[in-house]
């Protein structure tokens, strides 16, 4: 469904909303996912969702903005990615249609939209990024981060072989379903984890459910820019106090692991754990792996007074706003 947030339209699925007939729906404890660059919720693997709602969470998903269902900035420009990275590499400023900042209100706006005073935050890839600035904006609402394959945006970090940038921004041949899932399977054997392959045909099926429902390559270009230009960040990770899981693939080719060291590092008592074998995907058993460390993280992080996690009825309705 739809809501309003942060004066945009965002779209989330919500298992209090999936499963009204458990009664407990909304007073359990919320896990706020955020999915990656140009990634729908529907990349979220079933068994992730199921594993985090069998040990007793509510679980929000949400397209970020400019991707999936949630609302496209089609009326700002398109990024000349190529000009924005060779300013980056000059030390110039690069100038973003939005910021991460931005994407981390949107979610903080989800939260307020629901009536959920605190939530653990969950992020992967540029997803973590997000939930980073989740923590640092509000920290009276996060109960716990985990960023997931990530990274701190510093400077001088080592960058992805050049072979998975030039996948990560070539574009499809053209404008078919067709096309768009031949890309993506390129894009996604040049950065999985070597130790764990997904088999095609499953890779085929999973991306071809994303394609069909949203499309939006534009949306990825300008997530791409906020990424670039999110130059602070990394000085301000040292702010969040709250409970922080890093995890991180060892043979992650997109974002190489020396990020989630540096991640973790930086924030202080967090804990980081990095997987042998592990790219920047989430096969079945990296997933299964991510499980065992992230719920107990979750469950050992204690709520901050005052905790908040009721019904989202009644409300403002401008505040909250279904959208059909």
């Amino acid at each position: 469904m739809k809501i309003r947030a942060n004066n945009i339209d965002i779209e989330i699925e919500d298992t209090a909303e999936i499963n009204p007939q458990d009664g407990d729906a909304y007073t359990r404890p919320v896990v706020l996912l955020i999915m990656g660059l140009g990634m729908q919720l529907v990349a979220w693997p079933a068994q992730f969702v199921q594993a985090l709602v069998d040990a007793g969470f509510r679980v929000i998903r949400m397209d970020n903005r400019d991707v999936g269902l949630s609302q496209h900035f089609d009326h700002l420009y398109t990024p000349n990615l190529l000009w924005a990275g060779i300013k980056y590499k000059l030390g110039l400023p690069v100038r973003a249609p939005y910021s991460v900042t931005d994407m981390a209100a949107d979610a903080i706006g989800v939260l307020d939209a629901l009536a959920i005073g605190q939530a653990h935050v969950v992020g992967v890839s540029m997803g973590g990024m997000i939930a980073q600035r989740v923590a640092i904006a509000a920290p009276q609402k996060v109960l716990s981060l985990t960023s997931i394959m990530s990274s701190s945006g510093a400077k001088g970090l080592p960058q992805a072989d050049p072979a998975v940038m030039r996948a990560l921004i070539s574009r499809p041949a053209n404008n078919t379903p067709e096309a768009a899932v031949d890309h993506y399977v390129k894009l996604f054997k040049a950065i999985g984890s070597p130790s764990y392959p997904t088999p095609e045909d499953e890779m085929r099926e999973h991306i071809l459910q994303g394609v069909q429902r949203s499309f939006h390559p534009e949306g990825t270009l300008r997530q791409m820019l906020a990424i670039v230009s999110d130059i602070t960040r990394a000085e301000q990770l040292s702010r969040i106090t709250c409970p922080t899981l890093v995890l991180h693939g060892k043979a992650d080719p997109l974002v190489p692991y020396v990020h989630g060291e540096d991640t973790a590092q930086r924030i202080g008592g967090s804990r980081l754990l990095g997987m042998e074998g592990m790219g920047h995907d989430l096969p079945s058993e990296p997933v299964a792996w991510i499980l065992d460390a992230l719920i107990p993280h979750l469950q050992a992080a204690e709520p901050l007074p005052p905790y908040i996690a009721t019904a989202p009825a009644p409300l403002d309705p401008s505040a909250y706003q279904v959208l059909v």
